[in-house]
């Protein structure tokens, strides 16, 4: 696990990973650790969870390149935590309207009800970032990942 400080403000971790369905549940352990390194138990759950489905999204959608990785990138700045997955595919993720029988296309509507917020950026180069946020416990406004 790459850790680093990057300021007294910022603590991120860093992470890449080959296009793998097991390297979800790696990764889910990996946040779980720095959440709990970082005294933030209350928001594990929720932000474990919306972490598998961005992932997981990226594992089996971002058609990329043989040999591409995507990165995973935990981020604690100021009241939010951060939560980011980079891939190298430009295809932008779609919240769909799963019907009641389906087992797919519930993941972005779970993501948007557990984080206070989350979205879709460019990356420099190619692909993009998805990303989302939890507020801190305790800091005031939309705490939906507590």
């Amino acid at each position: 696990m790459q850790l680093r400080q990057a300021s007294v403000d910022e603590r991120a971790v860093i992470r890449r990973w080959g296009r793998d369905r097991r390297n979800v549940a790696t990764a889910r352990g990996v946040l779980l650790k720095a959440l709990t390194e970082w005294g933030l138990e209350e928001i594990a759950d929720s932000a474990v969870l919306v972490l598998s489905e961005l992932l997981t999204n990226a594992v089996r959608h971002a058609h990329v390149p043989a040999g591409r990785e995507i990165e995973t990138r935990f981020r604690l700045t100021g009241d939010r935590v951060r939560i980011e997955v980079h891939d190298s595919s430009d295809e932008k993720p779609v919240r769909g309207m799963a019907d009641v029988d389906s087992l797919d296309g519930r993941g972005l509507w779970l993501v948007d009800t557990l984080s206070g917020s989350w979205g879709v950026t460019a990356r420099d180069g190619v692909g993009k970032v998805v990303w989302a946020e939890f507020r801190l416990p305790g800091t005031g406004g939309d705490d939906r990942g507590a």
